[in-house]
Order: C-alpha cells, then sequence, then structure tokens
C-alpha cells in the first residue's frame, strides 16, 4: 500500500484524457492514465476481498436444509476460489505498476514493440502483443501435446 501514497503529489490524466494514437507512445499522460486504472482496479479488487473476509467472519454456514447448505458452500467455494484468482491478478497488478515505474510499459517483453492501446485499455496488465501473445499460448498448446 506503501506506493499508493508515495506517489501521491504526481500529475494525473486530465479529467476524461483518454490515450489516443495521435500521440506520443507512453508519454507522461499516457503512463498517468494507466497507473491511475490500475489502482482503481486494485482498489476494487481489495474493496471486494475485504467483504468476503467480513462475510466469513460473520460465521459458519447455518443452513438446516442439506441441500441449501450444499448449495451455500459450494457458493462460499466459488467465492474463495475467486478471491485466489484476485490475489494472483493484485500481484500482476503491482508487476504492470512496477513497469510503469521504470519506463518499461506498454511494450512487449517479447518484441519490444508497443503493444495497442485497445490492448492496454482492454487489459492494463498486458506483457505482450496479441501477436506474441498468440505465438506464445500455440508453443504451450504445442508443449502440452508432447
Amino acid at each position: 500500500m506503501a506506493t499508493l501514497h508515495s506517489d501521491a503529489f504526481e500529475p494525473g490524466p486530465a479529467v476524461g484524457y483518454r490515450p489516443t494514437a495521435n500521440e506520443e507512445f507512453m508519454n507522461t499522460e499516457q503512463l498517468a492514465y494507466f497507473r491511475m486504472k490500475l489502482l482503481g482496479w486494485k482498489e476494487a479488487i481489495l474493496r471486494e476481498s475485504r467483504e468476503t473476509m467480513t462475510e466469513l467472519a460473520n460465521g459458519p454456514i447455518q443452513e438446516a436444509d442439506l441441500t441449501d447448505r450444499a448449495s451455500s458452500e459450494t457458493d462460499w467455494g466459488i467465492h474463495l476460489r475467486t478471491r485466489d484468482r484476485q490475489r494472483k491478478l493484485i500481484s500482476k497488478i503491482d508487476a504492470a505498476l512496477r513497469r510503469i515505474e521504470t519506463g518499461e510499459y506498454g511494450f512487449c517483453e517479447v518484441t519490444g514493440e508497443p503493444i495497442s492501446l485497445a490492448r492496454l485499455e482492454a487489459r492494463p496488465i498486458a506483457t505482450m502483443t496479441v501477436e506474441a501473445q498468440e505465438r506464445h499460448e500455440k508453443n504451450e498448446r504445442i508443449s502440452r501435446d508432447d
């Protein structure tokens, strides 16, 4: 959480700003935009996680009917798996924030080419261009088939 406060005086993007291809790629305003997007996403995940933990802390499942109890336990299992996926997502968000700080954000870790703004908008934690990601996934499938 220290990162949230250490850069509090850094200027953010203008209100209503959206990155466009008509400007220098990963300029200060684009970096600030994606930083704010990532921080907002992380905060939303942490808020949901706190809510789930509060619900869990309120006590065990008390349904008398076995079917209702089984359904509730299944729901809790889904909640906990979702939280685990979100915990992993937070580490990817933190890695993206570190890439912003080091100047590596927005560039493919395989080819070094810029990742499209549309891809970063849809998946701000992306580390590869669509083409590099497709090659990576194809190679993974081939490896699994061996």
